[in-house]
């Protein structure tokens, strides 16, 4: 069995994935890196043909969990033991990843999130992402009774027995945040964090960018959050009764 994967969804990064990935062969020798392009409209591709990565590309634009969907196939077929979800739009820092393998090798969790909250920290949001993050967290705590300081984290070190589950999901969420948080405590997982340190976007668009796009994406993940939590209390009820 290989040891691990970096996961790398880009859309749109032709300015970032170059030193992304250069970032990552310079300080992690222990994974292997697949970039998932998902049918970028600018530069990416021909920016991914000139460097020396492994890349898939997308016939269409799938949006970001398909991507990482995308990945966990692949990781799945090559028989990796982890899977770790790095971003690409320069914000996450190689180096930052030796913190989470440790973490994972050491507690044998199923799921290492790296926070930029758990320690304080300097690293700020847009106002819509700091009122989703603290909705996120009391539900998380009022629903499983766990503090996750950090829910909306991309920055993430996967088991295999997780990254397959995943990869299998007929409804693998459109926004991968908390919802699938609650989802994994409610299943039994063991979640944990460690405290990372991230930089600001300096070229490109967020997916959360602007009023609109925040908005809906607080809709969606509350949506989510409920039919989850509806269907936990639905199953233990059953389970219960029998």
């Amino acid at each position: 069995m290989r040891d691990a994967l970096i996961i790398v969804p880009v859309y749109n990064e032709e300015k970032n994935i170059r030193k992304v990935t250069e970032d990552l062969k310079e300080n992690i020798d222990f994974a292997d890196i697949l970039v998932i392009n998902d049918s970028s409209t600018d530069d990416t591709l021909m920016v991914l043909n000139d460097i020396n990565v492994e890349y898939i590309s997308l016939p269409f634009n799938m949006g970001y969990s398909a991507a990482l969907q995308s990945g966990f196939k692949y990781a799945v077929k090559h028989n990796y033991k982890y899977v770790i979800q790095f971003d690409g739009d320069g914000q996450h820092k190689a180096s930052e990843i030796k913190k989470l393998y440790s973490q994972i090798i050491k507690s044998e969790s199923d799921i290492v999130i790296g926070s930029r909250f758990k320690e304080q920290s300097e690293y700020n949001h847009s106002f819509f992402r700091k009122v989703g993050t603290y909705i996120f967290k009391k539900f998380i705590h009022i629903t499983c009774n766990k503090d996750i300081s950090d829910p909306t984290s991309g920055l993430q070190i996967l088991s295999r027995k997780v990254f397959c589950r995943y990869s299998k999901a007929g409804l693998y969420p459109e926004f991968p945040d908390a919802n699938l948080i609650i989802e994994m405590i409610y299943n039994g997982y063991k979640i944990e964090e460690v405290q990372v340190y991230m930089e600001e976007r300096v070229f490109g668009i967020s997916m959360h960018s602007g009023v609109v796009k925040p908005i809906k994406y607080m809709v969606k993940m509350m949506y989510s959050i409920i039919i989850i939590c509806l269907k936990y209390k639905l199953c233990r009820s059953r389970k219960l009764c029998d």
